[in-house]
């Protein structure tokens, strides 16, 4: 049996991780074709990946030009314990103040305990006006369990 097909993570599995995940790895492609590779924090509406960041950013200049991305979801500290899925796909901008507010909640939802109770809503109140949101709309999963390889 091909190590690829002992690693691989089946659908319920991957659901998980990224349910279980806050932090995302995002390349888009700069003008000159290299990679724009940055970390974001996320959330998933109707199990997709969303996500948000300022309207200038270099990554909405680059989405804006070419809606192609990956994104990166990984856990584990060795190699025996690395997990990880990765999506392609394109992105579905979203502009409209309520949809960007909205996938805002999605995230701050997931942040860990520690502002005082309603300091994130503030936040995603404040930040939404300068935001754009973003649906991933998968292409292709690619997904790995190294633990596997132990058992």
């Amino acid at each position: 049996m091909k190590q690829r097909s002992v690693v691989r993570m089946p659908a319920g599995e991957v659901a998980a991780l990224l349910a279980a995940g806050r932090k995302l790895q995002v390349a888009t492609i700069n003008p000159d074709g290299t990679p724009h590779l940055v970390t974001m924090f996320y959330g998933l509406q109707d199990e997709r990946i969303a996500f948000w960041t300022y309207r200038t950013s270099q990554k909405a200049r680059n989405l804006a030009r070419d809606p192609r991305l990956s994104c990166l979801v990984e856990d584990g500290e060795d190699y025996f314990a690395l997990r990880g899925v990765q999506v392609t796909g394109v992105v579905r901008q979203i502009d409209d103040l309520a949809g960007v507010t909205e996938i805002g909640r999605l995230i701050a939802a997931r942040m860990p305990a520690g502002p005082p109770p309603g300091a994130l809503e503030e936040y995603v109140e404040r930040a939404a006006p300068k935001r754009v949101a973003y649906l991933v709309e998968p292409r292709r999963t690619v997904s790995w369990d190294h633990r596997r390889l132990v058992t």
